[in-house]
Parts: C-alpha cells; sequence; structure tokens
C-alpha cells in the first residue's frame, strides 16, 4: 500500500511536469466520459419524467379509443391503426352497462383562447368535452372549487374547470371561481381549478381547460368525432381482469361477432411508457458507441504520452534501478501514472456529464438524477483504459538496462 501511494505522488509530480500534454490527454478522457455518463442521466431524466407524466393517468386506468398507440419510432416501428370512431351513443351505452368507474372524454381544440375581460390567455389552450367522473380516471386533483355534476354533463351546463397557468395568466392573485370566462363565442362560469402538475406535464396539464362533454359537442363537434372511454379499476391487481370484461362489453356495443376482431384498442399507461423506454435503449446504445470510440482514441493519446514520457525519463529509470528498484516496481510505477492520468480525466468526464445531463432534468421537470450505476462503471472504464495504454510503456521501462539508461542522455 505504501508503494502504491508513492507511486501516485510520483505519478502527480510527472503531470505537474508535463502539465500541457497530460491536460490535453485527460480533456479527451473527460469527453469520452461525458458523452457517456451525460447521456445516461439525460436518459433516466426523461425516463422518470415520463413515468411520472404517465402514471398520473393512473397505474390503475386504461383507455378505450378508435386507434391505437401513436408512438412510432423510425421506418421500422408498427404504423398506429385507426379503426371507425366510437360514437357518443357507444361511448354512453358502454359507461351504462359497466359496472366500474367510467369516464368519457372527447378532444374539443388545442388552439383555444381563454378570455377573461380584458386579459386574455396564448393560443395553446386544450379544451376538453368530459363527464363528472373524468378527474378521476385521468389522475386531476382539484385545487379550488368542485367537479362536474351528472346533470351539468349530461344537459350541456355552460360551466369550465381550469389549469392552474390558465388561472394565474388571466386572473393573476384573483380567484377565478364563479367568473365567467370566454371560450370562442360562449361564456362559461369557471367552477374549479386544477391542482398544478409542474413542469414535468409534458401533456400541458396545466394548460387544459375542461367542459362538459354535451356541451363540447355541441360547440366543438365535428364529423367522425370520435370519444376516448377511460375505465379506472379499483385494485391495480384486476386491471387484466377489468380489461378483459371491458373488451368483451365494448365488442357487443359494437355489435360485433365472435369471429370479429376488435375494431377499437385498449391503452394503458404502462405500455406506452414499455414503447419508450424500448426505443430509448438505441439512443443508450448510441451514446455507449460515442464513449467506448472516443475513450479509443484517447487511450491511443495516453499510450504515446506514457512512451514519450518513458524515453524523456530514461535516466531516473536507470537511477531508481541502480539503488534497488526491481522491473515489478518500476512497471507499476508506469502503470499507475497512466490509471491516475485516466482517473482525472474520468473524475472530471463524470461531473461534467452529471451537470450535463441534469440541465435535461431540469427542462423536463424531473428530479436530480444520479446515475450510480454508470458512474461506477466510467471509473472501472477508466482503471481498464490506463491498464491498456499503460502497459506496453511500463513493461518497456522496466525491461531498460540500468547500465544504458543511466548513459542515456
Amino acid at each position: 500500500m505504501k508503494l502504491v501511494i508513492e507511486n501516485i505522488k510520483i505519478a502527480l509530480q510527472s503531470i505537474r511536469t508535463n502539465l500541457l500534454r497530460t491536460v490535453l490527454t485527460i480533456f479527451v478522457i473527460a469527453i469520452g466520459i461525458s458523452a457517456l455518463v451525460g447521456i445516461q442521466t439525460a436518459i433516466e431524466s426523461i425516463k422518470s419524467s415520463i413515468s411520472d407524466n404517465f402514471t398520473r393517468m393512473g397505474s390503475n386506468t386504461f383507455n378505450i379509443r378508435n386507434k391505437s398507440s401513436s408512438v412510432r419510432i423510425g421506418k421500422k416501428g408498427n404504423k398506429p391503426k385507426r379503426y371507425a370512431s366510437i360514437t357518443y351513443a357507444e361511448a354512453k351505452k358502454f359507461k351504462d352497462r359497466f359496472s366500474s368507474v367510467t369516464s368519457i372524454s372527447t378532444w374539443a381544440s388545442s388552439t383555444a383562447i381563454i378570455k377573461y375581460k380584458s386579459t386574455k390567455s396564448d393560443p395553446n389552450i386544450r379544451i376538453t368535452g368530459t363527464d363528472e367522473n373524468y378527474l378521476q380516471t385521468a389522475g386531476y386533483d382539484l385545487s379550488e372549487g368542485r367537479n362536474f355534476t351528472k346533470d351539468e354533463s349530461e344537459s350541456g351546463k355552460h360551466v369550465a374547470i381550469i389549469g392552474n397557468e390558465i388561472k394565474d395568466k388571466i386572473f393573476k392573485d384573483s380567484s377565478p371561481l364563479g367568473e365567467l370566462i370566454s371560450i370562442g363565442n360562449s361564456k362559461y362560469r369557471v367552477i374549479g381549478v386544477l391542482k398544478e402538475k409542474g413542469s414535468s406535464a409534458t401533456f400541458g396539464g396545466d394548460k387544459t381547460c375542461l367542459i362538459p362533454i354535451t356541451t363540447a359537442r355541441q360547440y366543438f363537434g365535428y364529423a367522425n368525432q370520435s370519444f376516448t372511454i377511460s375505465v379506472f379499476s379499483k385494485e391495480a391487481s384486476s386491471l387484466t381482469a377489468t380489461i378483459g370484461d371491458a373488451i368483451s362489453n365494448m365488442r357487443i356495443v359494437r355489435g360485433l361477432r365472435a369471429i370479429e376482431e376488435d375494431n377499437f384498442d385498449i391503452i394503458r399507461s404502462d405500455n406506452l411508457t414499455q414503447i419508450l423506454f424500448e426505443n430509448i435503449k438505441y439512443v443508450t446504445l448510441a451514446a455507449l458507441i460515442i464513449g467506448v470510440i472516443t475513450l479509443f482514441g484517447s487511450a491511443i493519446g495516453l499510450m504515446n504520452i506514457m512512451l514519450v514520457s518513458v524515453n524523456e525519463r530514461t535516466k531516473e529509470i536507470g537511477t531508481r534501478k541502480a539503488i534497488g528498484a526491481t522491473s515489478s516496481i518500476i512497471r507499476w510505477q508506469f502503470l499507475i501514472e497512466a490509471i491516475v492520468i485516466c482517473q482525472l480525466g474520468g473524475i472530471s468526464g463524470i461531473i461534467l456529464g452529471i451537470l450535463i445531463g441534469n440541465i435535461t432534468s431540469i427542462f423536463v421537470g424531473s428530479e436530480f438524477i444520479v446515475p450510480w450505476i454508470w458512474i461506477l462503471s466510467g471509473i472501472a472504464l477508466c482503471v481498464v483504459v490506463g491498464l491498456i495504454s499503460g502497459y506496453f510503456p511500463a513493461s518497456k521501462a522496466a525491461k531498460l538496462d540500468p547500465i544504458e539508461a543511466l548513459r542515456h542522455e
């Protein structure tokens, strides 16, 4: 152990002596490690954000739609299927006959402007027609006010529940409850405010305005309008059974015969996350390849530096051998020096990679990520690179004849 510490001191002294070329090598190593750790940290941040957003829908919830997921990566991905629209009558019939908590919703607009007196929002508000069960199935909570009643959703009352960002934009610090807002040419009374979901809500949770589904059909209806059915299962363990029951009921509602295939799709939040995670692995592989190629280049550079160092320190090697240093000690001296240079580059790269990766966390609203597995992998990789790069120069130094080394100029 004492010998290792002594060799580390010698390595640090050598680094100070040849500072410029050593720093350049450390910089190249740091780039490779930071690319590896940085991209992996960013990927973990994105995965955390994706999981957070999709699980907001509820791990016990699934949707019945007329089209499959539109998540498609590259040309090899399966093209999303699209079936005949699910009509309001079909959705209502399913809801009436199904035992679990069920809601019906439909997209109305994603470019709406909400006005309150002389103040108006940006033209990026998502208007969704919903019923009294939607908050539960969609994973929303209220910070103020109340939910729609069944009567309001079915009779087409002009009431609305707004997202937190809309409240901050057009109502500032005042309470919006009971106030009249304008959406298009119609006025709606605000009865509730959705609890803030934060910047991680990539699906615009804070820019959402909910109106009764019958009202949405009246003012935002269009040809072949399709409705989404959301079902909430009381227990996660019974979700599969609930999905099977829902499929059976939906087939009856759609009038399908036993030999006919389903003309609707079941969307689960965990299915979507698995699709995204499956495709993110290609980014992970790309990061690994980039890191390895960069480290390969830095390994060659480090080997050249070590060979130059051996040539410049031939007389020093001869002196050490003359006073009793064995070939093994000389070999370990240069191996440890190569490892120290690699570790300095590795530590710099890890710190830089974590900082770069967590900048992504800020943008996607994820928590601060420390990828311990990739940090440890980076440290181990630097040790391997140091051993590989330093072995040939170290062996060359160990084989030097002490008499010839002392005569070297």
